[in-house]
């Protein structure tokens, strides 16, 4: 089989004919496969989802149980019409996977999801699976992006608390996976009081702890008591919530903090250049390494890393799949 024939993209996203299912499909569909439980990626309404035990979990806590008829645990390699799936940790979020299809006849394709090499302590590290088709993200796919050591980020937002010792720090992080794992850093940069959290973040804290994850005393922001760090998704900057807090250092953790002018446009104090992307060394190293055949890309910057695949000889083509960049980094 050709590589079109085994994946090809749909107005619903990626379709494998010969299995019969989708991956991460943008709308319900009869049969998905999800790699991870953002919602630009995990949607409600599918009639059957596939996916690791740890995303199926999250999917339910953010939708409720029943965001889909029939579920099904990806444990090992599963056959699925005429092709084999498995799945892969992406060391993106909790739960994340590579999805790595293989027909009987034809290239093994490696849907990567969202991935991340920068080890994280909340999530399972990225796995090289080898693959004659790699289908990447490019969320960071220009040179300026090349994101610092995550814990000297931390390490400058435990600096600042002890310099404005008054003044509480707010930071802005996604519910999942960034919140969990910017808690996990201030513990590893020694921060042992309590932090309190936004209610928006606790379920899925909360489960983060259920799964072995050494979160640390978390209270809650409407009565944080001594707490001089608070974490809230990035949404309730914009909100009264913000208000209850008397001159807050306002912090935000993402990978496009890189780019000071939209630090600037939030009204960002200290800027954390934190991601769970891989940055540009990151992604072309992992081109390097994996050394497909054939490159496509998802979504994000395509035509930079198109012209990086250029110059190495790499055959590439974009996808230009939209939806996937709903939500923040």
């Amino acid at each position: 089989m050709r590589p079109e024939d085994i994946v090809c993209p749909t107005e619903a996203g990626l379709y494998c004919p010969p299995g019969g299912f989708h991956i991460d499909p943008l709308r319900p569909v009869p049969r998905a496969l999800i790699t991870h439980g953002h919602a630009d990626h995990a949607r409600p309404g599918h009639g059957a989802v596939l996916a690791t035990r740890q995303t199926l979990d999250i999917v339910a806590i953010r939708y409720g149980e029943d965001f889909t008829a029939r579920r099904q645990i990806a444990d090992g390699p599963l056959r699925i019409g005429d092709v084999t799936v498995s799945f892969h940790p992406a060391g993106h979020v909790l739960g994340s996977a590579q999805i790595l299809i293989a027909p009987d006849n034809g290239p093994r394709i490696l849907i990567s999801g969202d991935y991340c090499r920068t080890p994280n302590p909340t999530c399972l590290p990225w796995e090289p699976v080898a693959c004659d088709i790699f289908i990447t993200e490019a969320t960071f796919g220009l040179p300026i992006f090349r994101h610092p050591d995550p814990l000297a980020e931390t390490e400058r937002l435990i600096a600042s608390m002890v310099e404005f010792p008054e003044r509480p720090h707010l930071v802005g992080a996604y519910a999942l996976g960034k919140a969990q794992r910017v808690i996990a850093l201030a513990r590893a940069a020694g921060h042992d009081a309590p932090i309190a959290i936004h209610g928006a973040l606790k379920r899925l804290c909360d489960y983060h702890v259920e799964q072995g994850i050494d979160l640390g005393p978390l209270v809650a922001a409407t009565d944080p008591g001594e707490a001089r760090l608070i974490l809230a998704p990035p949404s309730a900057f914009a909100s009264p919530w913000v208000q209850r807090f008397r001159d807050p250092v306002l912090c935000y953790a993402s990978g496009w903090m890189t780019v000071r002018a939209r630090a600037r446009q939030r009204g960002i104090e200290l800027p954390l250049v934190i991601s769970d992307h891989v940055d540009w060394p990151q992604l072309t190293a992992t081109l390097q390494d994996l050394a497909p055949q054939e490159v496509w890309i998802t979504h994000g910057t395509e035509d930079g890393l198109m012209r990086w695949c250029e110059l190495q000889g790499l055959p590439a083509r974009p996808l230009r799949l939209v939806g996937y960049e709903d939500e923040p980094e």
